[in-house]
């Protein structure tokens, strides 16, 4: 095996660890497909959390999709070590955490991994890889992603692969329909009830069809029915009862979309209609949808005020410490974010038919 790496390099088989949620899966996608693009013969497995992989249903790029589940027991690490262990030539590790980066130590000899900053008790992890780059918090995540391809000289590819697949036979009577996804993971990033119902009534006025979509939790199937029962009576309620793949197949046909700081919202990026994303709390330039179509090397949003890039249309909450970059004002994940609770569905309504005008 050669000590460096580059396109003209031959790794047989390639290990992508990405170990956090739906949309940062979905974020790594760009990084799996340029090293598709430049291995073409490799076997690339990607190795995520069990509760995650549905994010690359059908992606051609990769070969097999290694699971593991978010608190694993002792048996879980005893097959995880058994599947890995030296079976991978490369190994890109995306995440500064230490089980990622112990499954990168083990699972081959040459490792490139993003790794943490020096002022944190974790920066000697660099010692331990061949290639690194620092974690950035003012580089979009798909950027800082496709930046540890430079390291070995791979070329850039951007675009953002959605899940797929070939069950998606949904709505094909609906032609003109607008999405709305309103539950996020986490209290923090929730826009109000009153808000959703207030917008889906003013699309329902320009004569869209609503539909709501959600994850299968149940927490999250009664926060969606309990807005979907405050809309008109045609409203669809997707909520726990299509795949991933399948939603994508669903928003991809829509007029709109309309989510807050969530994996569908990035999803919904990805299939290149137009979006709305309503954030607050959270740093843009780090976590904002990936603009269908970009293919700059600088992040595509800054960090304050409503912005439009390609088919993204991002809206911020109000307030001089926005964004803080925290876990909502209480600085825990079921605190709310009062710059989401004054948010006013009016500045929305007032984009939407500007958006309607062009698709």
């Amino acid at each position: 095996m050669t000590s460096d790496y580059s396109v003209q390099s031959k790794p047989k088989k390639i290990l992508v660890i990405a170990m956090r949620y739906l949309g940062d899966v979905l974020l790594t996608t760009p990084l799996i497909h340029s090293l598709r693009q430049a291995y073409p013969d490799s076997r690339l497995d990607v190795l995520v959390f069990s509760n995650t992989a549905a994010m690359l249903e059908g992606n051609s790029d990769i070969n097999q999709i290694i699971t593991t589940p978010n608190r694993p027991k002792f048996i879980d690490y005893f097959q995880l070590f058994r599947q890995i262990f030296r079976q991978y030539d490369l190994v890109f590790v995306t995440q500064t955490g230490d089980r990622p980066f112990l499954y990168g130590l083990l699972a081959a000899p040459f490792r490139v991994a993003i790794v943490p900053k020096k002022n944190t008790t974790g920066w000697r992890k660099r010692f331990f890889v061949q290639r690194w780059k620092e974690f950035d918090d003012n580089t979009h995540t798909v950027l800082q992603h496709l930046n540890l391809l430079d390291l070995i000289n791979i070329p850039r590819c951007f675009s953002l692969i959605p899940p797929q697949t070939n069950k998606a036979q949904l709505l094909t009577d609906l032609t003109n329909y607008a999405v709305l996804h309103p539950h996020p993971q986490w209290t923090y990033k929730q826009w109000t009830v009153e808000a959703w119902v207030e917008l889906g009534w003013y699309l329902h006025s320009l004569g869209l069809q609503l539909v709501l979509s959600g994850g299968p939790a149940p927490q999250e199937i009664d926060y969606v029915t309990d807005i979907a029962g405050k809309l008109p009576e045609n409203t669809i309620n997707l909520a726990g009862q299509v795949s991933l793949a399948q939603l994508a197949t669903v928003i991809a046909q829509a007029k709109l979309y309309i989510g807050p700081d969530t994996g569908i919202t990035h999803l919904a990026a990805a299939t290149g209609i137009p979006v709305i994303a309503l954030y607050g709390p959270t740093n843009p330039v780090k976590w904002a949808p990936f603009p269908f179509g970009y293919q700059e090397n600088s992040n595509p949003f800054t960090k304050k005020g409503d912005q439009q890039v390609n088919n993204i249309y991002f809206v911020q909450g109000a307030g001089d410490c926005v964004p803080c970059d925290l876990e909502g004002c209480d600085r825990h994940q079921q605190s709310r974010s009062l710059c989401l609770d004054s948010l006013s569905p009016d500045g929305i309504k007032r984009l939407v038919p500007q958006l309607l005008a062009k698709s």
